[in-house]
């Protein structure tokens, strides 16, 4: 008998998917007790109880006041020692021959000496031509050997600085074309911003005893 007649090919396919289909259905209906354990076993991810009152009792309670004034941390001041270092210093910086320092207008630094020019990007409000300015916030002042950093700035009694408003001028009138891809419309845009244009005077460092009587010193 041929081996390869569709006879003996159809039995031995029949023969061999017989225990295919009867091995997995047997098994799964059984009675095995290898899936007992895994039925009655607990899992975190499949358990929907609320937490006990056990786990909660153990977490710290929440005070219900504020701690004492005494308990928190309050601003020491500098030390006398470290005081006497810094207006020695101070005193070395004023004897020096020139000065610069960074001021801050609108949060814009500008690093200037007595003397410059100075073109605000931007127009001062309630100012006109002649005005004097105090200028008050700086972040550092320095000469050629000594140099001193605010955090963020300086103390304002440390330094007399005043700047006189010389113009109030305007850039020319610029025009820009906008247009889209594939518009036929074009939009034209104008602008012509105003400055304030400043002169620098004379910047003074204040000696130690003038630092120390200004009012609200540090």
């Amino acid at each position: 008998m041929n081996v390869n007649t569709p006879l003996v090919r159809t039995l031995s396919w029949t023969l061999f998917r017989r225990p295919l289909r009867q091995g997995p259905s047997q098994n799964f209906f059984c009675a095995s007790p290898y899936f007992l354990p895994i039925l009655t076993t607990s899992s975190r991810y499949l358990s929907t109880t609320p937490p006990t009152l056990q786990q909660l009792s153990t977490q710290q309670p929440i005070p219900s006041s504020p701690p004492p004034l005494s308990l928190l941390p309050t601003q020491q001041s500098p030390p006398k020692d470290q005081q006497q270092h810094q207006y020695q210093l101070l005193h070395l910086l004023r004897l020096q021959p020139s000065h610069y320092i960074t001021i801050h207008i609108n949060s814009f630094p500008f690093l200037v000496t007595p003397g410059d020019t100075l073109t605000l990007p931007f127009l001062l409000p309630d100012v006109s031509v002649g005005d004097i300015l105090r200028l008050t916030h700086a972040s550092i002042l320095g000469s050629r050997d000594y140099t001193i950093k605010g955090s963020p700035y300086l103390d304002q009694n440390l330094f007399e600085l005043r700047a006189r408003v010389v113009e109030v001028t305007s850039e020319p009138m610029r025009v820009k074309i906008k247009k889209k891809q594939r518009t036929r419309r074009a939009k034209t845009v104008k602008s012509k911003h105003k400055y304030t244009v400043l002169r620098i005077g004379e910047l003074l460092v204040n000696d130690a005893p003038a630092v120390e009587a200004a009012p609200g010193s540090v």
